[in-house]
C-alpha cells in the first residue's frame, strides 16, 4: 500500500539546481577544459577571516551562541538592519518592523504564508525565481504569470489586467533572478502605487541590492504612505557576506505584519542559526569597506559579460546585472535539451530557461540563465568562446 502524498508537493518540479548537478554525472572534464559552472548564483569562497573568527569565537565562548534565540530575531542584529535600511532609503524604520529568517527563501515563504490561502492569487513577472514558484505551487497558491517588456523589464498594464477578487501579492526581485535587470524606481514606485490602490502587497526582493550598479537608493518605497500596509522587503546576508551556510535573511514589513510573522517562524525554524545572526552583525559592522570591494568586483564582471555575451554570432543578450544574464540562443531545439549537451560537448553548466517560466511559454526554451558572479572576467571570456563553439 502506498503511503498518502500531499499532491501539492507531488506535483510541484523538483529543485533545478539540483537537478543540473546530476547531469556532471558521468561527464569527464579534463585540465585544459575544465568546467565552466554559470548554474548558481552563490559565493563559493568563504567570508573574510575577521567574520569566520567573529564565529568561531563565539562558538567556543558564548554560552547563547548555541540555544534557542527569539523567534523574530536577535535584537541587536534587528537593529543593525534597521539602522541600514532607514540610511539606505530615508524612511524612519524601526527594529520591531524586521525579522531575521533561515535565508531569504524562508523570508519569502513568510511573507507568503501571511499574505495568502490556498486559491488565491499572486503575480510573479516571468522569467520567475524557481524557489517562489515552487513554494505557491506547494501552498496550493495560484501563480499569474506577468509579461516583460524587450528591457525584462515587468508590464504595468499587464499586471493591472491580471489583478483579481483573490489576488493578494504583486512580487518584484530587483535585481532580478534569473536576468539580472534594474527596475528604475519609476517603475516600482508605479507599481507601488498600482498595489496600494487595489488594496494588496507589494513583496519586493532585494537579495542582490548590494550589487545594485546604481548609487543611492533604487526607490523610495520605505516613506512613502501607507507602507507598512502596502511593501514588504525581503532582503539576504548570503550573497553581501559569503553566508550562504548559515542561512540568515530578513523580512521588513510593517509591525502588524510581524505578529503574524512570528507565528509562521516559531513553527517552521523557532529561531535563526545564532551564529550566522552573530557573524551578520559582526558583518554589517565591519566590513563595510570589503563589501563595497565585492560589489565593484562584480560590477567589473558584468562589464565582461556584456561586453563578451553580447558579441556571439546569433546569441543575443536580453539583460545583464547583479550576478546574471538572460541569453537567448540562436537554436530551434529548446533549452532544456540543450543543457545537458552543453555539459558534454561545451564544458559549461548552465540553467535552461524552461525552469524559470511557465511550460507552455516558449521564452523559456529560447533561453539560459548565466550566473557568472563567479567566473572572473579572463572565465568569461573563455565561457563566451565555449558559447560560440557550441553547435546545439
Amino acid at each position: 500500500m502506498t503511503a498518502p502524498t500531499n499532491p501539492a508537493i507531488a506535483s510541484t518540479f523538483s529543485p533545478p539546481v539540483m537537478e543540473a548537478r546530476r547531469w556532471l554525472n558521468g561527464v569527464n572534464f579534463t585540465p585544459d577544459r575544465p568546467l565552466i559552472n554559470v548554474s548558481q548564483a552563490a559565493p563559493v569562497d568563504p567570508p573574510p577571516e575577521g567574520l569566520r573568527r567573529a564565529i568561531a569565537d563565539a562558538a567556543l565562548n558564548r554560552a547563547d551562541a548555541h540555544l534557542y534565540g527569539p523567534v523574530l530575531g536577535n535584537p541587536d542584529l534587528r537593529q543593525a538592519v534597521a539602522q541600514e535600511f532607514s540610511a539606505s532609503y530615508g524612511a524612519a524604520i524601526g527594529p520591531a518592523q524586521v525579522a531575521i529568517t533561515q535565508g531569504c527563501n524562508q523570508a519569502f515563504c513568510t511573507a507568503m504564508t501571511m499574505l495568502a490561502a490556498t486559491g488565491d492569487e499572486v503575480i510573479l513577472p516571468v522569467p520567475w525565481y524557481f524557489n517562489h514558484k515552487m513554494w505557491l505551487d506547494m501552498m496550493g497558491i495560484v501563480t499569474r504569470p506577468l509579461v516583460c517588456d524587450d528591457a525584462m523589464l515587468p508590464d504595468l498594464a499587464a499586471a493591472e489586467a491580471l489583478i483579481g477578487p483573490r489576488t493578494r501579492a504583486i512580487v518584484l526581485v530587483t535585481p532580478n533572478n534569473p536576468t539580472g535587470a534594474e527596475y528604475p524606481a519609476g517603475l516600482v514606485a508605479a507599481f507601488y502605487d498600482l498595489c496600494r490602490r487595489h488594496g494588496i502587497a507589494l513583496v519586493l526582493d532585494e537579495t542582490y541590492r548590494d550589487f545594485d550598479s546604481r548609487e543611492g537608493a533604487p526607490h523610495d518605497l520605505p516613506g512613502r504612505a501607507g507602507a507598512d500596509d502596502t511593501l514588504i522587503q525581503l532582503y539576504s546576508f548570503s550573497k553581501a557576506y559569503r553566508l550562504t551556510g548559515h542561512r540568515v535573511g530578513a523580512m521588513i514589513a510593517g509591525e502588524a505584519r510581524m505578529v503574524e510573522a512570528e507565528k509562521f517562524l516559531d513553527t517552521v525554524a523557532i529561531s535563526t542559526s545564532q551564529l550566522g545572526q552573530i557573524g551578520a552583525v559582526w558583518g554589517m559592522a565591519n566590513l563595510r569597506d570589503w563589501l563595497a570591494g565585492e560589489r565593484a568586483q562584480i560590477l567589473a564582471r558584468r562589464a565582461a559579460a556584456t561586453r563578451a555575451l553580447s558579441q556571439m554570432p546569433g546569441w543575443q543578450l536580453r539583460s545583464c546585472g547583479a550576478y546574471f544574464a538572460w541569453l537567448r540562443h540562436p537554436f530551434a531545439t529548446s533549452s532544456a535539451e540543450l543543457a545537458p549537451r552543453m555539459v558534454r560537448d561545451a564544458g559549461v553548466l548552465a540553467l535552461p530557461g524552461t525552469m524559470f517560466m511557465p511550460d507552455e511559454d516558449p521564452e523559456g526554451a529560447a533561453h539560459f540563465r548565466i550566473a557568472f558572479a563567479n567566473v572572473d572576467a579572463a572565465g568569461i571570456e573563455v565561457l563566451a568562446g565555449r558559447l560560440r563553439d557550441f553547435r546545439g
